[in-house]
């Protein structure tokens, strides 16, 4: 249900800006994309499980949240880092 210190320190190392960059909104957002997808797919197997979906409405919040930040801040960077995810929006 978690992602593995081995695929969360791959995403980070893949969308930081420079060594050691863990916090940067981009880094984020990747992670968690990560974390929801994982989410997603424990989803498909647990239906009922509505407070592992309460926690996975506040990442999707939280996503939503900092990828406003970065599409009001700089919207090329915004556009790149949704394609290189695959979101829709």
């Amino acid at each position: 249900m978690s992602v593995t210190v081995e695929r969360k320190k791959e995403v980070i190392a893949q969308y930081a800006k420079s060594a050691g960059d863990t916090g940067s909104a981009d880094v984020q957002v990747a992670v968690l994309t990560e974390r929801i997808t994982s989410l997603t797919e424990h989803f498909k197997m647990h239906v009922k499980d509505n407070h592992s979906r309460r926690g996975l409405i506040k990442m999707v919040s939280q996503r939503r949240r900092l990828l406003d930040y970065i599409k009001a801040t700089d919207q090329p960077r915004y556009e790149a880092l949704i394609q290189r995810l695959g979101l829709r929006r």
